[in-house]
């Protein structure tokens, strides 16, 4: 499970960011609303990534970075409302990974961090919602601990629903993704492996609902 701290002053953004990455990404989320507590919580455990402000009550996050760089090689995504291109070059000049300026879609959010962590090598382990929980190493999925025996390529299947939690993704979209070619018009493979994933996932509290003529959507059961 990846560790994100999360470096934002606004209380509002901070809990709705912490919010919307514990549940769609399975991440492990600390936050922090100034930089001494930025500072501190690197100290005590270093996270996979640093998703960080620029203004904020006791400095900026630009010089924070500039600092952090000279001691730890730590992934950075600004996160600011400051979005000139000046602002954005200043960000990458001190080392930042990425920058995304407010006011942002939640999706692209979690796709930048992803990115960024896919290109610094940091590799995924678990994925888990509650008590569902998907181990990358053995390419298994665990409920209550139990493994579920889901097939390869259905695993593959449900980790790229439950990477976009609560967005409805085509046939098209997950076949091109897990099969790594394109769909020639028959979507029953995907159909197929649908069927047998809602099967297996009877009784987790988790579901992949049909959209019509749309795609899937990976959600909590109501």
């Amino acid at each position: 499970m990846y560790d994100i701290l999360l470096v934002e002053d606004e209380p509002e953004i901070l809990q709705l960011n912490m919010e919307m990455l514990m549940r769609r990404g399975g991440y492990n989320v600390r936050t922090a609303t100034n930089l001494a507590e930025a500072a501190k919580a690197v100290m005590e455990s270093e996270p996979d990534i640093i998703v960080l402000d620029i203004m904020l009550p006791d400095g900026s996050g630009i010089d924070f970075l500039i600092g952090l760089k000279k001691e730890r090689d730590i992934p950075v995504l600004f996160l600011s409302g400051l979005g000139s291109l000046q602002d954005k070059l200043e960000g990458f000049k001190a080392g930042g990974d990425d920058y995304l300026p407010k006011p942002y879609d939640n999706s692209e959010l979690q796709m930048r961090i992803e990115a960024i962590l896919h290109r610094s090598n940091r590799v995924l382990k678990k994925l888990t919602r509650g008590p569902l929980m998907l181990d990358m190493i053995s390419n298994s999925v665990l409920f209550n601990g139990n493994d579920l025996g889901i097939r390869k390529r259905e695993f593959d299947v449900l980790y790229f629903l439950m990477q976009h939690e609560g967005k409805v993704l085509s046939a098209e979209e997950i076949y091109e993704q897990v099969w790594k070619k394109k769909m020639l018009g028959d979507n029953r493979t995907v159909k197929t492996a649908v069927y047998n994933l809602r099967n297996s996932l009877e009784g987790t509290g988790y579901t992949i609902n049909s959209v019509y003529g749309k795609g899937y959507i990976f959600e909590q059961e109501l």
